[in-house]
């Protein structure tokens, strides 16, 4: 039998099987918002906002990850505000993560609580015996951020196709290449690609994919006609950073797992999360359906005071919010009102070499002293 190469193979090859000869190698940036059109249209472009030749190729080339159908957005959260706007109707009933991204659950207080939707939250570790009768959605993000706990996604979906809910998962905090929620029994997955897939600080993206072509119809029709519209100039940002995702998304899991396994041993860290690490609450269930564990580490210190000082004096950590850069950040996430101890620190690794990473956290705890 022919053995087929990986999805990321197809993804870098992708573009150059169509070309023809004298054709760029590289993804021209197609910067028109409108298109030649003679007569009726007949399915060609013919205005940005219903489609553009660099944005479908980039929805291409992550449908060759998710192996799925997906429509980009100019944002992680305006993927979630699309399928939330198409699926959910006054009277529906929401659950969602307690623990996952905030301003996931800002947006259904804010905005659809007020117009009859019904939430209900459920901590991430608890979603697989969640109480979801009358459920429309149950919405997880696994591993969660910042709190790194899992919950098994197949029988969450289980669950939820009992319940006669669908279940969108977040992937964001792991990638297409270390978890396929659509291969779990999902029925949405959703990305900020601002992260790892872009993965250079420097554009924001976002995507919806799905296997269920009505709702694919669906998501679709609402970004034409709500003009949640990606730039082409973002979308080729977003194609250079996919060409360098298996590396990228290597390196830094590899330098979490290495850097969490130096977190654990130190006196001074009074805990650490990682799901990679044989000892973590979620190892078990993660070691089930992740390929690999995520570039994120989140550990406590003693207090605020020490937790500033360690990034502060940390020579290769960048204080910033997100993650899925090519530098190592972190940040107390208390600032942001999660429910965390003031000593939390979500610390999201970048592409340093290992080696390197340890040292500088060496450095950095040392000179905050002994606890």
């Amino acid at each position: 039998m022919t053995k087929k190469p990986s999805a990321v193979s197809e993804l870098l090859h992708h573009r150059a099987r169509s070309l023809s000869k004298g054709d760029p190698i590289s993804l021209p940036i197609m910067a028109s918002t409108t298109f030649l059109l003679p007569g009726d249209p007949d399915g060609s472009h013919f205005y940005g906002r219903n489609g553009n030749p660099t944005v479908e190729t980039v929805e291409a080339e992550i449908g060759l990850l998710e192996n799925a159908e997906t429509v980009l957005f100019p944002s992680g959260m305006a993927a979630i505000a699309a399928v939330f706007h198409t699926v959910l109707r006054p009277g529906d009933k929401v659950l969602v993560h307690a623990d996952g991204y905030y301003n996931v659950r800002a947006l259904l207080n804010e905005y659809f609580v007020p117009r009859g939707v019904a939430v209900e939250t459920c901590p991430t570790a608890d979603m697989a015996e969640a109480d979801m009768s009358g459920c429309r959605l149950v919405m997880i993000e696994t591993p969660s951020n910042p709190g790194l706990d899992v919950c098994d996604i197949a029988a969450v979906a289980d669950r939820a196709k009992s319940a006669g809910a669908l279940l969108v998962a977040d992937n964001t905090t792991a990638t297409p290449l270390c978890q396929q929620p659509l291969d779990l029994g999902a029925d949405i997955v959703l990305m900020a690609d601002t992260k790892a897939m872009a993965g250079h600080s420097d554009v924001l993206c976002g995507h919806v994919a799905s296997r269920d072509t009505s709702l694919m119809n669906q998501v679709r029709g609402y970004r034409r006609l709500g003009g949640a519209i990606v730039s082409p100039f973002d979308a080729y940002l977003l194609h250079r950073g996919l060409e360098t995702l298996e590396l990228r998304v290597s390196r830094a899991n590899q330098n979490a797992l290495t850097l969490a396994n130096f977190l654990s041993s130190h006196p001074s860290v009074q805990s650490v999360r990682y799901p990679g690490l044989p000892r973590d609450a979620s190892h078990a269930v993660a070691a089930r359906q992740m390929r690999d564990f995520g570039p994120i580490v989140s550990f406590t210190l003693k207090d605020r005071e020490t937790a500033e000082k360690f990034i502060s004096n940390n020579a290769l950590i960048v204080p910033a919010t997100s993650f899925g850069g090519v530098h190592t950040s972190a940040e107390c996430r208390v600032r942001w009102g999660d429910q965390v101890t003031d000593g939390f620190i979500r610390l999201a690794c970048g592409i340093e070499p290992s080696e390197d990473l340890v040292m500088s956290a060496e450095n950095a705890l040392r000179e905050i002293g002994p606890v």
